[in-house]
């Protein structure tokens, strides 16, 4: 479906992403891995190249792997020959080549894929060793679709976060334009943060890095806007983990 959704996601994302990956996912990710120039960086589900592009702006040595041939296609129209993208399902050792990247990144992507056991395995494949893997995500604590959501007390005039699941793992289907019917859909995977831990570390992961990232939004002038203001900077609106490879 990804396929079909290509060109949707193209026109969302540009050549250099959202508001949300310009100025919070892609600096974040970056100062995380705190690569050094030249280091080879492999951009996970990297659909477009939108991080592949920023980390080769930035001196790195960036390849996208992504399991959408029309994402793929995008990315290399968008990118210079300095970049690498291959189409290929993470979840594939046969897409990983042994010791082959000083570090590695999975931005807004996590979600859409079933097997992350694979994906991190994988992840442990291609990583040199003491090398970092960074995983950025909506927060699962707090932006769970469909079972999360904002709400007013009006009592004490504060906005608050309600969540009515968590611990459960499930997927949710997403319509995605230019889908238009209940049987065309992508799939959101929720998981609670002990799947992503216990998987990380399963695969020769420690986590030795949290980041909760808020929104940079500001509500427009209101009875409302001091408190939704509030609640944004106290409520996460990302979750960034990052493992080093000690197996």
């Amino acid at each position: 479906m990804w396929d079909q959704a290509s060109r949707w996601y193209d026109t969302l994302v540009g050549s250099q992403g959202t508001d949300f990956q310009k100025d919070i996912i892609m600096p974040g990710v970056f100062e995380m891995l705190s690569p050094k120039k030249g280091d080879r960086i492999l951009d996970l589900a990297c659909g477009q190249g939108v991080f592949s592009r920023y980390l080769s702006g930035k001196g790195m040595r960036a390849e996208g792997l992504d399991s959408s041939a029309e994402l793929i296609n995008h990315a290399k129209s968008r990118s210079g020959s300095k970049i690498r993208f291959r189409v290929g399902d993470v979840a594939d050792p046969d897409n990983f080549e042994k010791d082959r990247f000083d570090g590695m990144a999975c931005l807004m992507a996590i979600q859409n894929i079933e097997n992350i056991e694979a994906l991190f395995k994988n992840a442990a494949i291609g990583l040199k060793p003491q090398c970092h893997f960074v995983v950025v995500m909506t927060h699962p604590c707090f932006r769970i679709p469909r079972q999360t959501h904002w709400g007013w007390d009006e009592e004490k005039k504060i906005e608050y976060r309600r969540i009515d699941h968590y611990r459960t793992e499930t997927n949710v289907p997403i319509l995605t334009p230019p889908f238009a019917d209940k049987d065309s859909f992508t799939l959101t995977y929720h998981r609670p943060l002990e799947s992503y831990v216990t998987a990380l570390a399963g695969a020769g992961f420690a986590m030795d890095g949290l980041e909760e990232w808020i929104s940079n939004k500001k509500s427009l002038p209101g009875k409302r806007a001091k408190a939704e203001n509030r609640s944004r900077k106290e409520i996460p609106l990302f979750l960034a983990l990052r493992a080093k490879l000690i197996g």
